[in-house]
C-alpha cells in the first residue's frame, strides 16, 4: 500500500474530471488540497461528514440548458456547429466528416478508438476526419489515469486541432462574465493539455493542437450561438505546473504523521467508521492556504474558512500578500495602533498599517 493509499483509506479513490483538475489551479500553493486530490479522497463526502457541507455546483437548471444548447448545435451532423467553426476557423471545406465517439459505451474502447481516430488525422491521411464529438481522452493527475470528455476537437485543413467547448452562459453586446469564461478557459485548458499529450506520446508534434480554444455561447437572451477563440496559454502554463507538484507530492506526504488517514469506509449503516474529531485533526495536520477564492472552487472550502477565522489570510489574497508577516488580525490591529513593537520582518507592514490608521482616523473624525 502506497502512502496516498493509507492516507485515503478503505476506499475507492474519488476519479477527477475537467472541472476538478480545473480547479487545481486556482490555489497552487495549497498543500492540503494538493494531497487531498494526489490520494484521491473524497473532499465533499469529508467536508459534509465533519460539518462543513459544500454550498457550490452546477444546478440542475444549468445542467439541463446546456445539454439543451449542445444538442441544437449538434443536430444534423453538426450542421449548425460546422457554420460557426467555418467563420471562427476560416475552414475553407464545404463538407466536413463527422465521427460521433460518444456512441461508443464502453470506456476503453471509446478511449481506443479515439485516439486511433485523432492520431490518423495528426497524420495527415486523406479522409481522416474533420469533427470528432465527445472523444474520449487521458490525462494522468497524481499517479492515476483520468478520463476526459471534451464537447468537440475539429480540425482545421492544414493539420491544426482546435479543441471546442459549448456553454450555456449568454454573450451580451459582445461581453460574459468574466469568471465564467475563465472557469471556461480553464476547463478547455485540461482538454489541450490531455490531447496534446496524446499526439506527443504517438510520436506527433503536440502544438498541432492551438493554444486557441473555441468558445460558443448563446448571444444575447436568444438560443444563437457564436463562436469565440479564446488564448489559453497563461492556464495551460498553470497546470502543466500544478500537476507536476502533485507528481512530486511525496515530499509533502513524507512530512506528514505515518498513522495519518482520512479513511471514509462506512459501518453497517452507512456512516464512516472514524470519528470526525479524528478527521478534523488530521486535517490540522497538512497545511492550508485559504483564501475567500476558496469558496468558489473547493469542497474543503468552508472548514479551511472556520480554521483560519482570526488570521490575515482569510481576508484575502492581497491582504495576505501585503501584510507578509503577519499573520493574526489581532497582531494588524496592535501593530496599527502602536501597542505591539514589530519584529525586524515586520516593520515594513507595520508602517504601512500604522499610515492606514491615521488616515481612518483622520477620515471619521
Amino acid at each position: 500500500m502506497t502512502s496516498l493509499d493509507r492516507l485515503r483509506g478503505d476506499v475507492q479513490p474519488k476519479n477527477h474530471n475537467a472541472r476538478t483538475i480545473a480547479a487545481l489551479t486556482a490555489n497552487p500553493g495549497c498543500s492540503r488540497r494538493a494531497v487531498m486530490d494526489a490520494a484521491g479522497i473524497d473532499k465533499s463526502r469529508l467536508a459534509s461528514y465533519i460539518g462543513f457541507p459544500a454550498r457550490f455546483g452546477q444546478s440542475q437548471f444549468a445542467i439541463t440548458r446546456g445539454n439543451a444548447f449542445e444538442a441544437q448545435l449538434k443536430a444534423n451532423g453538426c450542421a449548425e456547429l460546422l457554420r460557426l467553426l467555418r467563420e471562427a476557423l476560416k475552414l475553407p471545406i464545404e463538407e466536413a466528416s463527422y465521427d460521433d465517439l460518444e456512441s461508443l459505451e464502453q470506456m476503453d474502447a471509446r478511449a481506443a478508438r479515439s485516439r486511433q481516430l485523432l492520431t490518423r488525422a495528426a497524420s495527415g491521411e486523406e479522409g481522416a476526419g474533420t469533427l470528432f464529438d465527445h472523444p474520449l481522452l487521458r490525462l494522468e493527475v497524481g499517479g492515476r489515469w483520468v478520463y476526459l470528455e471534451p464537447d468537440l476537437v475539429a480540425l482545421r485543413t492544414g493539420g491544426k486541432f482546435y479543441v471546442v467547448e459549448i456553454k450555456s452562459f449568454a454573450v451580451i453586446d459582445g461581453q460574459a462574465d468574466g469568471t465564467k469564461v475563465s472557469a471556461a478557459a480553464t476547463q478547455s485548458a485540461v482538454y489541450v493539455l490531455a490531447l496534446r499529450r496524446l499526439l506527443a506520446e504517438a510520436g506527433h508534434d503536440p502544438l498541432l493542437v492551438s493554444h486557441d480554444v473555441v468558445l460558443v455561447c448563446p448571444e444575447n437572451f436568444s438560443n444563437r450561438p457564436v463562436a469565440t477563440l479564446v488564448d489559453v496559454r497563461k492556464k495551460l502554463s498553470v497546470l502543466e505546473r500544478q500537476l507536476s507538484r502533485m507528481a512530486r507530492i511525496d515530499a509533502i506526504v513524507e512530512s506528514l504523521s505515518p498513522d495519518l488517514t482520512f479513511d471514509l469506509a462506512p459501518d453497517s449503516s452507512g456512516v464512516p467508521q472514524r470519528p470526525a474529531s479524528e478527521l478534523v485533526d488530521g486535517l490540522g495536520q497538512v497545511d492550508a492556504r485559504y483564501s475567500p477564492e476558496c469558496l468558489a472552487n473547493c469542497e474543503l472550502a468552508f472548514f479551511c474558512r472556520h480554521e483560519a477565522r482570526g488570521t490575515t489570510a482569510s481576508l484575502g489574497k492581497s491582504v495576505r500578500e501585503e501584510l507578509g508577516g503577519v499573520s493574526s488580525v489581532e497582531l494588524a490591529l496592535s501593530l496599527a495602533s502602536g501597542s505591539a513593537s514589530p519584529e525586524p520582518d515586520q516593520e515594513e507592514a507595520a508602517a504601512m498599517l500604522r499610515y492606514a490608521a491615521k488616515l481612518r482616523a483622520e477620515i471619521v473624525s
